[in-house]
């Protein structure tokens, strides 16, 4: 049997009771190197393969070959491995091989429900999630995502927001929602969610630096009626008070 894990942000208390159990049960451990690091205390002597970055159809595939050989296997992502995971990419690699292998999909905690939870209530409203990594995803594509989110008003949660090869991005993406959002809309951000050196900070759309952020952090954007007090960014849900 094949886990597909979602081990949360960084931390074991972040983790849900089903991927704790699911990594106990397993024989072998696959995932990225760093997120293998953040289990290490769960895996004990299992055999743990460890993968370097843009790796992932071989990461799956040999958590598939290992599996489908007679093995437990536990295939680790952080967050949530159907929130930009692992999880679809075996499904598309089991259905296409047309192979008869039990997948379990085991929830996690995504970095935006991590993220919101120590930044106050920034998601009681309609929310989206648009990642900036153009890898996958062509980068004009990703702009009328922005677009049209901002919009609509939706709350943004941006993943994958700033990196060495795209420093660029984020500021691009706050330029495409400027016409649409006040320059006074609260900002929150996150770095390393749930792990030693987490930091957090509130900003807003007009007065955002983007040097500290990283590949490590999450940025909420809110949408018209979003609002901080007492350093915490509060979005209404629509309650008559």
């Amino acid at each position: 049997m094949l886990s597909v894990i979602g081990i949360g942000p960084g931390s074991e208390t972040m983790m849900t009771q089903d991927a704790i159990e699911a990594i106990r049960a397993a024989e072998i451990v696959v995932g990225y190197k760093t997120y293998t690091h953040l289990v290490k205390s769960l895996t004990g002597d299992k055999q743990v393969i460890k993968t370097g970055m843009c790796k992932e159809i071989e990461r799956c595939q040999t958590a598939i070959d290992l599996a489908m050989a007679g093995h437990k296997v536990a295939l680790i992502s952080s967050g949530d491995a159907g929130i930009y995971g692992m999880a679809g990419l075996v499904l598309e690699l089991v259905g296409q091989q047309q192979l008869d292998l039990e997948v379990k999909l085991v929830a996690g905690i995504t970095a935006s429900i991590a993220a919101a939870s120590l930044l106050g209530a920034p998601l009681m409203h309609d929310f989206c999630h648009i990642s900036l990594s153009d890898l996958l995803t062509p980068w004009p594509v990703i702009e009328k995502r922005i677009i049209a989110a901002a919009q609509a008003d939706f709350v943004i949660c941006f993943y994958n927001p700033r990196s060495r090869g795209r420093e660029g991005h984020l500021a691009r993406a706050f330029e495409l929602m400027k016409p649409h959002k006040s320059l006074e809309t609260p900002v929150g951000v996150v770095k390393a969610a749930g792990r030693k050196k987490q930091e957090k900070w509130l900003t807003t759309l007009g007065e955002m630096d983007f040097t500290p952020v990283d590949m490590t952090s999450l940025v909420i954007v809110g949408n018209h009626t979003t609002y901080c007090r007492n350093g915490l960014m509060i979005t209404p849900r629509g309650y008559v008070l």
